[in-house]
């Protein structure tokens, strides 16, 4: 016969732990006048033969006929000491709220971007969520089963899984009245209808979610190389995607003359696709090139390029000392001809 246990409780809760099964394997056996001590922070669910027959509230318990009446139907009269001896097992439920559990976008969202840009546009987000045990009983008859111990790493995937599945949903039904740039206004309304939709999944297995917060949403800095992998660019959109980004990359880049290179005058068609995004454009955009383009002064320093490139003084020198850039040297001075930095934007 197993170990007759008069007291039942579980103190050292661990962190994350959501549920503890007493004992960790088998069943124990309880007798009639046991004692189950459940914790302020606890719940515990009174099972026998696989049955769940009772859920226990916090403050101390007496194992009774009176408070479980379910176990008279089941109860095998084994007798000790003249007290009824009977085998099974309590699962402790901890009720706390598991706070500041982290989700984030694995993969881009896409969303429609009505009226700006190709209409669509990528999105990644990351933030927190919490939630709580809300019924007891059907947490752990539906999710844990026989598990000693169920720890918050063992349900976060399928959680992440049901509030990105959500937060798709609810941004799809944002942006078919409003583009990229109102959505980013809107984090604590979209965080809030996320919680909203989510209860009901999160009731169906025994949880109830707390709160929903979105601590970052933007669009995606490869959104050109991600629309073309799933098939919604054409090669000549693509291509003028990457070279606007490889003008965005120069201009940001701070380390040298390498990556102003590779970023404005390397890659394959690079120079005839900036030509051709901007002939494509309506005449009013076109003027911004224009206005660019009349900023070349017919001989400049390499500081006067630079305003004109959008870049660091040191960028430039940079790619006149590497050959990627025409200059003269007069004694320690380097001076920069129209057409050398017309070419070089066009190689």
């Amino acid at each position: 016969m197993a170990r007759v246990f008069d007291v039942i409780e579980y103190p050292d809760e661990k962190s994350g732990e959501i549920v503890h099964r007493f004992p960790e394997k088998g069943d124990a056996d309880y007798r009639i006048g046991s004692q189950v001590i459940v914790r302020e922070s606890q719940k515990a669910v009174f099972f026998r033969d696989g049955a769940a027959l009772d859920v226990f509230g916090s403050g101390r318990h007496t194992i009774a006929t009176a408070n479980i009446p379910l176990l008279t139907k089941k109860l095998q009269d084994i007798f000790t000491s003249g007290k009824t001896v009977f085998p099974a097992e309590v699962f402790f439920v901890s009720m706390k709220e598991f706070a500041n559990r982290k989700w984030g976008t694995p993969q881009p969202i896409i969303v429609r971007n009505p009226g700006v840009g190709l209409g669509v546009a990528l999105l990644q987000g990351f933030g927190t969520y919490s939630f709580q045990v809300g019924d007891p009983q059907q947490f752990v008859t539906q999710i844990v089963g026989a598990q000693a111990s169920y720890h918050t790493d063992d349900i976060e995937d399928r959680l992440r899984t049901i509030l990105l599945s959500i937060l798709s949903d609810v941004l799809g039904e944002t942006t078919e009245a409003k583009n990229v740039l109102d959505l980013i206004g809107l984090t604590e309304e979209l965080g809030a209808a996320v919680r909203a939709k989510a209860q009901d999944d999160f009731e169906a297995i025994g949880l109830t979610i707390k709160s929903f917060y979105i601590g970052n949403l933007k669009p995606s800095s490869n959104s050109a190389q991600e629309l073309r992998d799933m098939g919604m660019l054409d090669m000549a959109t693509y291509t003028q995607l990457q070279a606007a980004d490889a003008m965005r990359d120069a201009a940001q880049n701070p380390s040298g003359g390498a990556g102003l290179t590779a970023g404005i005058g390397a890659g394959m068609g690079v120079g005839d696709a900036i030509r051709q995004a901007i002939q494509q454009r309506p005449p009013d955009v076109q003027g911004g090139a224009q206005a660019v383009k009349s900023g070349i002064r017919p001989v400049m320093t390499p500081a006067e390029a630079a305003e004109v490139l959008r870049v660091s003084e040191e960028d430039v020198i940079a790619a006149i000392e590497e050959g990627g850039l025409k200059a003269k040297k007069l004694g320690k001075a380097y001076r920069i001809s129209d057409d050398a930095l017309e070419e070089f934007l066009n190689s």
